[in-house]
């Protein structure tokens, strides 16, 4: 079973950048498309982007699209999230997980597998 572990959230005024990380373990990390989704309160989680097993695939939500970019370094066994512009609605809980496949078939949360614990995002207007 891999463990996801997030990291780089926090408080952020609207405008602002944050850079979130997922540090993977074992040693097939470069076998699976991995990707982030958030859950902000009273809502349901929502796919915010993935990427294939080599980087060489992105996908995004429509409402992040142009301000997050999704990337990887397999070395290191780590996915990142750089999010930039960031607004008030971006609040959330942001979930690092692992695809089932080393491709992304859909964006549906039935399409990944393991999950990390979850790190806070917090955008003030």
């Amino acid at each position: 079973q891999v463990q996801l572990v997030e990291s780089g959230g926090g408080l952020v005024q609207a405008g602002g950048s944050l850079r979130l990380s997922c540090a993977a373990s074992g040693r097939t990390f470069s076998s699976y498309a991995m990707g982030w989704f958030r859950q902000a309160p009273g809502k349901e989680r929502e796919f915010v982007a993935a990427i294939s097993w080599s980087g060489g695939i992105t996908y995004y939500a429509g409402s992040v699209k142009g301000r997050f970019t999704i990337s990887r370094d397999n070395a290191k066994n780590t996915v990142y999230l750089q999010m930039n512009s960031l607004k008030p609605e971006d609040t959330a809980v942001y979930y690092c997980t692992r695809g089932k496949t080393p491709v992304v078939p859909t964006t549906t949360a039935s399409d990944f597998g393991s999950w990390g614990q979850g790190t806070q995002v917090t955008v003030s207007s």
